[in-house]
């Protein structure tokens, strides 16, 4: 019998996901098909819960078994193209599935001659080393898309002919024997740090997500949200805002959080009278900065804690700051474009009550509780995420209102196995990435030679830094983004004084924001087909209600202190009391609203003020909390002149 069924499965009506990310367009099989697939990726799940508990697989068993599965499954699920027919399982897809199969078995019985060997590697380990190479490749463009294989390709190019390059781009060149053993059989290329992060910590976490997701704890999210601000003016927009911050807790993708929480706030936000590109920029400007929401982070938080030898439980107090000032200033920039409309909230006899609400499913916080004071209390990350997904199976049994088939909650296995493979698949590219820049030197070249070109002028390194992050990150994943841009970019910022973990998020950051920034806008366009919007001022808007994600990362990069590097929160905490009031000046500014219309001349005024608080240094937060103060004042003098006008009219 086929696998495959006669007839597709249909996305639902709000959004066509498939259109807009390619992780999601999988291959629509049969019946018999899924089960058969399911079985699969469940012993996936399976194998990496027995390498996390037992800890006794050795390092590139583990990682080679991880790329195997995520490789061999990737040219199962994914079809080759965007338009190939997603009901058929080609007879090469089966091909390159057996033949990766074969690499890793090979890699995986020889790995102790490997290491014997190492050096001195056959022609058979150089063979099977390039097929692996040129298959992850076929694999992630697949998966991920063209930008990351592109770029991985051009290192991989770059490896072999750099000796006939000019100027910092010169190096001796490699033979493509080295380049490709390098790659595929060391611990330096697509089985290096990147994917060994993939195949223990992002692992479980995906796993952990997924079990939240079965015990309801999503939709609990929204409920909440709703409870606590969909009363407000604009209420459904800070829904939104709400629930892509509590979602993003534990997603892993801008398009997915848009799209989940999207289908019920962007139809409400139209439905108050905000126009279709604004309702989808709301959601698409707050979901994406659930990417940068700890603890996770999109995954990419253990790859930053990895790669800045930085301790998990304390890069999580930091990232907290930066992420919570960037869910301020779209929460500011909503309530300020509600009120100048003049849009209610819905009412109260329509929104879940928050006391019963918190009494009867209160206990669905108990994971993601559990497992954020388990790594604050010193516990290893392996250790508090398998503890967290033991938490999320007994929860639901304890009240009986949220009790569900206990099978159901195992589905979560198959979830996590075929959720990783993106990201698995994205790991390994960007090893081939960070393989050649440590071979070639690359990073230190590009960042000495940016460096000669700015001088010691740190602002202008930021700029380089930043519209380097904006390209690169444009139409990858979070994980993609934050392995290429920390590798070009991070080096850049590094050279240029400022400290390497406030380096590297400053790259993450405006890695993260190209998927609101046109003309690669993934979440706005994921928004706009939701509001039925156009979707380039969809993008246009969603980067305006961002624009703290375009200066927070300024903030911190200039005065490491205000995120606890090199200080401690009562310093960080004037630097961002006086942030929250620039991001009052720089949304009235923007929208035209404060405690009434701003006409255009305070507007000015207003952004200028907003932009002086977010610069360090006591002259300029003076000189910007009284330009701001300014403009609230003179409104409110105008507001009460225009009462009191009409009154007299009246009268």
């Amino acid at each position: 019998m086929s696998l495959f069924k006669k007839k597709p499965q249909t996305q639902p009506e709000e959004v066509d996901l498939t259109a807009i990310d390619r992780e999601s367009k999988y291959k629509i099989f049969s019946e018999k098909g899924e089960k058969l697939l399911t079985v699969v990726l469940t012993i996936f799940a399976l194998f990496q819960l027995y390498a996390s508990i037992s800890n006794k697989v050795p390092l590139q068993i583990l990682r080679y078994t991880h790329l195997g599965f995520a490789i061999c499954l990737a040219f199962l699920i994914y079809p080759a193209t965007k338009h190939a027919d997603r009901k058929k399982l080609p007879w090469y897809d089966c091909v390159l599935s057996g033949l990766f199969f074969c690499v890793v078995a090979y890699f995986i019985i020889n790995y102790k001659a490997l290491q014997f060997r190492a050096g001195a590697y056959t022609t058979m380990d150089v063979v099977m080393a390039g097929l692996g190479v040129l298959l992850v490749l076929t694999a992630c463009w697949r998966v991920v898309g063209p930008p990351i294989v592109i770029i991985a390709s051009c290192f991989f190019v770059y490896g072999l002919i750099g000796n006939y390059l000019p100027s910092f781009l010169h190096h001796r060149g490699f033979s493509l024997q080295r380049v490709i053993t390098h790659l595929f059989i060391t611990t330096n290329g697509i089985i290096g740090n990147p994917l060994g992060v993939c195949s223990t910590y992002i692992f479980l976490f995906i796993l952990f997500g997924a079990f939240l997701e079965k015990t309801g704890i999503g939709q609990f999210f929204i409920d909440l949200a709703n409870s606590l601000a969909g009363w407000a003016a604009g209420g459904p927009a800070k829904v939104a805002v709400l629930s892509s911050a509590l979602q993003g807790t534990v997603s892993g993708s801008s398009v997915s959080n848009t799209v989940s929480t999207g289908s019920f706030t962007i139809p409400l936000m139209k439905s108050l009278g905000y126009t279709p590109e604004f309702a989808g920029a709301v959601e698409a400007a707050a979901s994406t900065g659930g990417q940068i929401m700890p603890p996770v982070m999109g995954s990419a938080a253990f790859l930053i804690s990895e790669a800045c030898g930085v301790p998990y439980r304390e890069l999580m107090l930091i990232a907290i700051i930066p992420a919570s000032l960037y869910f301020i200033g779209i929460w500011i920039s909503v309530h300020l474009e509600a009120k100048r409309l003049g849009l209610k909230g819905t009412p109260r006899d329509q929104l879940p009550k928050l006391w019963p609400l918190i009494r009867d499913k209160g206990h669905l916080l108990l994971p993601l509780i559990a497992i954020i004071y388990l790594m604050l209390d010193g516990y290893t990350i392996t250790r508090a995420a398998l503890i967290g997904c033991l938490v999320c199976i007994i929860v639901p049994y304890l009240r009986k209102g949220t009790r569900v088939p206990f099978l159901q909650i195992f589905k979560a296995l198959p979830q996590a196995g075929r959720s990783v493979i993106s990201v698995a698949t994205a790991c390994s590219t960007a090893g081939i990435i960070i393989g050649m820049v440590t071979l070639t030197g690359l990073g230190q070249r590009i960042g000495a030679g940016i460096f000669d070109l700015v001088g010691n002028n740190v602002f202008l390194a930021l700029v380089c830094a930043m519209f380097t992050s904006l390209i690169l990150g444009m139409g990858v994943s979070t994980t993609s983004n934050y392995l290429i841009t920390s590798t070009i970019a991070a080096p850049i910022l590094i050279k240029a004084g400022i400290p390497m973990l406030a380096s590297h998020m400053f790259c993450f950051y405006f890695g993260i924001v190209a998927d609101i920034t046109p003309p690669v806008a993934l979440a706005a366009y994921a928004g706009s087909a939701i509001a039925k919007g156009n979707a380039f001022k969809t993008g246009v808007n969603a980067t305006k209600l961002a624009i703290a994600a375009f200066l927070i990362p300024y903030m911190f990069a200039m005065n490491p202190k205000m995120i606890m590097i090199g200080g401690t929160f009562l310093e960080a905490l004037p630097m961002i009391c006086t942030a929250v009031i620039g991001l009052v000046g720089i949304g009235a500014g923007f929208i035209g609203y404060l405690n009434g219309p701003v006409p255009s001349l305070m507007r000015l005024v207003s952004l200028a003020g907003g932009l002086l608080l977010v610069i360090p240094g006591t002259l300029t937060d003076v000189i910007g909390i009284a330009l701001v103060a300014l403009v609230y004042v003179t409104n409110r003098l105008s507001h009460k002149k225009r009462t009191a006008a009409v009154t007299a009219d009246k009268e």
